[in-house]
């Protein structure tokens, strides 16, 4: 992904493959990443097992934040579209035990509907 687009907050879905090595880490010996996202500098990964977001902080990225949330903790989630001008389009998703929501926002790169989609699919297993 180029700086232009990480300026802009283009998201957009990325090749699991392709960050498999830095993942690695963060999986359990038998949980494999199945689909991923990124924003910016920030990634959604969908596993088998769970939901993870990386967040990297800072000027230069190298601190980074692991949220990992079991499908099973997901409560409800909410999606709310894009309109004329408000260009944003905003994933909520409620953790049992955490009073309020995990916010992440999307632009019109990527369809909200999309990652909603997969996220609708683990956690009705």
């Amino acid at each position: 992904m180029g700086l232009l687009s990480g300026i802009l907050g283009n998201a957009a879905e990325i090749d699991v493959g392709r960050i498999a090595d830095d993942l690695q880490p963060l999986l359990a010996s038998d949980e494999r990443a199945e689909h991923a996202f990124q924003l910016i500098r920030d990634q959604i990964i969908f596993t088998d097992r769970r939901l993870l977001f990386i967040n990297k902080q800072g000027v230069t990225g190298r601190k980074v934040e692991y949220l990992s949330v079991p499908y099973r903790a997901i409560t409800r989630f909410s999606i709310e579209t894009a309109g004329h001008f408000d260009l944003d389009a905003e994933l909520k998703i409620w953790v049992s035990g955490a009073p309020e929501p995990l916010t992440q926002t999307f632009n019109r790169k990527l369809s909200i509907y999309t990652v909603q989609g997969v996220l609708a699919g683990y956690i009705s297993r």
